[in-house]
């Protein structure tokens, strides 16, 4: 069956350059960019497992109308946290929500979406495999 792929979530930001910058901090990698470095058309980053692509808005970008979040994951949220920190960037203290007891923070990117940082060891991932022939056995019987 034909099925579609590399899903890619588009960003309309102020400032491609800016948004390059803070994402570098976080781990992504620069891939791709179309146009000059005083005038960007588009830049694509990507991290291990997802990408993003940032796109100059045409109007005032409000983050919190996009209905939209960005949830990733580390083995080491600790360390992570505190290489964001000395690099400048404000980030929430690490909490433990039930649904991520290992732990998670929050920040804002420089156009106000909002990310969360999940901690994910071996041990999570470990849990959440056993889980997966569980879900997917309940989808099937609803289908």
């Amino acid at each position: 069956m034909p099925k579609a792929a590399w899903c890619t979530p588009m960003l309309h930001v102020r400032d491609v350059a800016a948004s390059i910058r803070f994402y570098e901090k976080l781990g992504f990698q620069l891939i791709d960019t179309e146009g000059d470095d005083d005038r960007l058309g588009w830049a694509r980053v990507h991290c291990e497992g997802g990408a993003l692509m940032f796109v100059p808005s045409e109007h005032e970008v409000k983050a919190d109308q996009q209905g939209v979040l960005f949830y990733l994951y580390t083995d080491d949220l600790a360390a992570l946290r505190e290489h964001l920190v000395a690099q400048g960037v404000a980030c929430s203290d690490v909490r433990r929500p039930e649904y991520m007891p290992s732990g998670e923070m929050s920040l804002r990117d420089p156009d106000g979406y909002c990310i969360l940082i999940g901690h994910w060891g071996d041990a999570e991932h470990d849990q959440w495999l056993k889980r997966i022939p569980e879900k997917q056995a309940r989808w099937a019987e609803r289908s």
